[in-house]
């Protein structure tokens, strides 16, 4: 067998070395992509595609847009040498409307390959003027070729190493090794019934489509393949939950927490609480989100269910994604729960080998009933004697896996996941379809709303004396930056939290306390200025979003977010949320000079309500679901084809498809979902909620 070249035995774990062309250095920059094998190979999906089939004449170019023009060599291309390094080829070519004068950066090598008097196609976007067009590196190939003009091309994400054109001819030549091999997961009964093409069909067309309308027909068979997959597995964790036996639980008397409360819950805390208290007395365990907005009151309801499960003779632990988060869970929890005999521990990595093993050891012995912790919870050492509850705070910043990692230190234990995030039930349909929702969407009494306005930068001067003037009345602020640092600061660049604070202390507030954290400080660091400001200690706190999710400040008045466009709606409303805790008039100024109107229309969102839901739908339309989650921050397979807004009605026929094929074959054992049933637990197997 000639190097490089698909052996006849070819199958879909191929290695990609061995596809021509590729070899052993590219195979490596492949691998940053996720493209090891011919399955990820032709699963590497276009961001998006290039209309190169209309041949444009010169004056039809329009400026700023790209097209293909064909057109003669009228001279023989000139190089220039700029300086060391720069090279530029020049080329005039021609076609029987106009000219058009081309420019190749460091190309010379193109010289020979742009004869005068011969005809190619060449494709580019379009600049100059309209008597003096031209472009700049374009792509071209001789008139006829065929190969990258007079088609639609797809554009794919790429890395170090790697061009279009190395991934044109890789995947190219990993669709015809697999043309005879590709299976197709979906049974013949919903292709048919939902009009879907071949997989094989797919494919092709996805990654080198005939026609648009080849392509919405290729891209909607590969999105409701992938929005059933996940339907399925996620039923299929959730029917997995129904032969489980949780810890028992019994109905016990509510009423001494709810005596031991200094307010009274709003009716959809009680309702959360009753649901969940009704899981954990069920014969499955409870899997549950407890979705509410910022200061709903989602703590009371983790905190009635520790009490349940205590009082039931069980452990319960609560995991924060942050020590900040952690301590202040501790301080809001364990005095109420400790009037009410649980004893309670807080488990960071902060604290000191010996008061870990200490807490290690009440843990196993069953001497300490209520945890709540950061990820130290999940370390190895740490063992419970009757973990019966566990509780993820701020969930969609873990993942299942680390979810799990909780879980698996008991015996399928009841488990309670709450969000801050107001998440789009759609959304929400997709991303917890394995859990059972509480949404507490009433605030409870003494909540008030925060006044928000969207103002240009050259707004600061008047925001700075409405700062001064609320911290002499004393008051506190929070400023938040983008970044954490950067150089000399201009007016339109970015803020960034050192620099600004050098320059807030300096030029514009000398005589106030001001203070700084973010991301990259010790986590004794950040305890500290946040521990601090929490005292009132300090006037003003300069921050990344680390106070996106942080200390309860009930004498914080003012949010000030630089740059706001750089910020999801979603994200900012929980910046929003960090004021108005206490019974002072609060305010939330979002500086940004952005152009565009999206910007201005999605930042004037935040001036019109704050409905976290309502503003979770904006950003979910504005900006699409990745603004939630992050980077596979909630554990749940890649979407590389769907999109979660646009593509709700396919969602929708995926699900109800996936509902009909679990009733008819509940553990998908029919022969012909034998296929299907091996495809989602290798989708599920990377998530860390296996379905082995």
């Amino acid at each position: 067998m000639a190097e490089g070249e698909v052996t006849v035995t070819t199958n879909l774990h191929t290695d990609i070395r061995y596809i021509k062309g590729i070899g052993e250095a590219r195979a490596k920059s492949l691998a940053k992509l996720g493209i090891t094998d011919l399955q990820s190979l032709i699963s590497y999906f276009p961001r998006a595609w290039e209309d190169r089939s209309e041949i444009r004449t010169i004056d039809g170019l329009t400026i700023g847009e790209s097209a293909c023009v064909q057109a003669m060599v009228a001279a023989a291309p000139v190089v220039s040498h700029i300086r060391k390094g720069m090279d530029l080829l020049k080329v005039k070519v021609v076609d029987n409307t106009a000219a058009l004068f081309l420019t190749f950066f460091n190309q010379t090598y193109l010289k020979n390959a742009l004869i005068p008097g011969e005809s190619y196609v060449f494709f580019g976007k379009a600049e100059g003027t309209l008597l003096r067009k031209q472009m700049v590196n374009p792509l071209f190939e001789k008139e006829g070729a065929g190969q990258i003009t007079g088609r639609i091309m797809p554009v794919y994400p790429l890395t170090a190493g790697i061009t279009q054109s190395v991934l044109h001819r890789a995947v190219r030549q990993g669709l015809d090794a697999c043309e005879e091999i590709l299976p197709d997961v979906l049974p013949d009964e919903i292709r048919i019934k939902y009009k879907l093409c071949h997989i094989g069909f797919a494919y092709e067309n996805i990654h080198f489509p005939e026609s648009f309308e080849a392509l919405a027909i290729a891209r909607r068979r590969l999105t409701f393949e992938e929005l059933f997959l996940l339907c399925s597995g996620l039923q299929l964790l959730r029917r997995r939950r129904t032969v489980l036996s949780g810890p028992a639980c019994r109905h016990i008397a509510m009423a001494p927490f709810y005596e031991a409360l200094p307010f009274s819950l709003t009716g959809a805390q009680r309702r959360a609480i009753d649901a969940a208290t009704e899981d954990m007395c069920g014969t499955r365990p409870m899997n549950r989100l407890c979705q509410g907005d910022v200061g709903s009151g989602k703590t009371m309801v983790a905190a009635a269910c520790i009490y349940f499960a205590v009082k039931n003779g069980y452990q319960a632990a609560m995991m924060a994604p942050t020590e900040l988060l952690a301590q202040q869970h501790y301080r809001s929890l364990a005095p109420l729960l400790e009037g009410l005999g649980v004893r309670c521990a807080q488990l960071t990595g902060s604290l000191r080998a010996k008061e870990k093993k200490h807490i290690h050891e009440q843990l196993a012995t069953g001497e300490l009933d209520f945890v709540v912790g950061t990820q130290a919870l999940i370390a190895k050492d740490v063992a419970f004697s009757s973990l019966g509850l566990v509780i993820a705070d701020e969930q969609h910043r873990f993942g299942v896996a680390q979810r799990s990692a909780l879980s698996a230190k008991a015996e399928n234990p009841h488990i309670l996941v709450m969000s801050a995030t107001p998440i789009p039930r759609t959304l929400a349909l997709i991303i917890y379809g394995d859990l059972d929702v509480s949404v507490i969407d009433e605030l409870p009494p003494g909540r008030q709303k925060v006044d928000t306005f969207f103002v240009p930068n050259s707004y600061h001067s008047r925001v700075f004396q409405f700062i001064r003037k609320h911290v002499a009345q004393g008051r506190q602020v929070y400023i938040v930056c983008p970044l954490v640092g950067g150089d000399n600061l201009l007016p339109n660049e970015k803020k960034a939290v050192t620099d600004y604070t050098a320059k807030l202390s300096t030029e514009i507030f000398p005589d106030l306390r001001i203070a700084c954290v973010h991301g990259k400080m010790k986590a004794a660091e950040k305890e500290a200025v946040m521990a601090a400001f929490s005292a009132g200690e300090t006037d003003i706190l300069v921050s990344t979003t680390v106070v996106e999710v942080g200390v309860d400040v009930p004498n914080a008045t003012i949010m000030v977010v630089e740059n706001a466009e750089q910020f999801g709606l979603s994200q900012l409303h929980q910046l929003r949320g960090r004021v108005g805790r206490g019974v002072h008039k609060s305010y939330c100024i979002l500086f940004s000079d952005a152009p565009g109107e999206d910007t201005k229309k999605r930042l004037r969102v935040m001036t019109e309500t704050n409905d976290g839901f309502k503003i979770a739908q904006e950003d979910l339309e504005l900006r699409g679901p990745g603004d939630f989650f992050g980077h596979r921050q909630h554990g749940l397979p890649d979407l590389k084809v769907a999109d979660l807004h646009c593509d709700i009605e396919l969602m929708h026929q995926a699900r109800l498809a996936a509902d009909n094929m679990l009733r008819a074959d509940p553990e998908l054992t029919h022969p012909e979902h034998q296929l299907l049933a091996q495809k989602i637990r290798q989708l599920f197997e990377t998530t860390g909620d296996g379905l082995n």
